[in-house]
């Protein structure tokens, strides 16, 4: 069993990957601002702690990580206009996961990201947009450049459709949606394959199981 440690512990895909991670013998740890959400997510099968990702520094990330072999940085800014937030949380939150992480001695890190963030950004789009993408790019630069045993996941347009278990998976692969839930199957799938590992790729829904279409992007 690894204990497994979620920034970002009460989104979408989070609450979909805790029982995914639970049922497949790890022990998923929630960390989340919120006390409020403990009796839901404990039910789920979460462990959880507390952790404010703009308000703590990244000591107090590394004493919320202790005991966690892999950490999962699944937080997002939201998807209003705030653009603070897309730096301190998109960008702010996976900096100190990293380093805190390293800190607390966690391995394993898995990112969630966005599909087309190495692009070029377009001159015409509004400063929320192109701050959220600065900012998942260049917390995948500083992912990539750290000590970690790192694997980056870029999915497309975030849906709630149930999952079908079939994905498009390629270093870049044609813009499109994905279920929440699909990324989450597929988080916890590359979590336990070390040839994932060192690897970037966007994820969109596709014709390929699961289990075939990381096999493929490995080989």
């Amino acid at each position: 069993m690894t204990r497994i440690a979620i920034v970002g512990g009460h989104g979408k895909i989070a609450r979909l990957l805790i029982p995914l991670l639970a049922d497949s013998g790890h022990q998923p740890v929630a960390l989340v601002r919120n006390p409020d959400y403990t009796a839901e997510l404990e039910r789920l099968g979460a462990e959880v702690r507390i952790l404010d990702i703009e308000q703590d520094d990244a000591a107090t990330f590394a004493e919320a990580f202790t005991g966690a072999g892999c950490v999962v940085f699944a937080a997002g800014g939201g998807a209003d206009g705030n653009v603070e937030r897309k730096r301190t949380v998109d960008l702010g939150g996976s900096l100190k996961s990293i380093e805190g992480a390293t800190a607390a001695g966690a391995t394993r890190f898995v990112q969630i990201s966005a599909i087309g963030v190495a692009q070029p950004i377009g001159d015409d789009v509004e400063e929320a947009w192109s701050t959220y993408v600065e900012a998942k790019r260049d917390a995948d630069i500083a992912l990539r450049a750290s000590d970690l045993d790192w694997t980056i996941v870029r999915p497309g347009g975030l849906t709630d459709d149930e999952p079908t278990g079939h994905v498009a998976l390629g270093e870049t692969v044609d813009r499109d949606q994905i279920p929440r839930a699909d990324v989450a199957a597929l988080i916890a799938a590359v979590i336990d394959e070390p040839a994932t590992i060192g690897r970037q790729w966007e994820a969109v829904s596709g014709a390929t199981t699961i289990a075939d279409a990381i096999a493929g992007a490995v080989a």
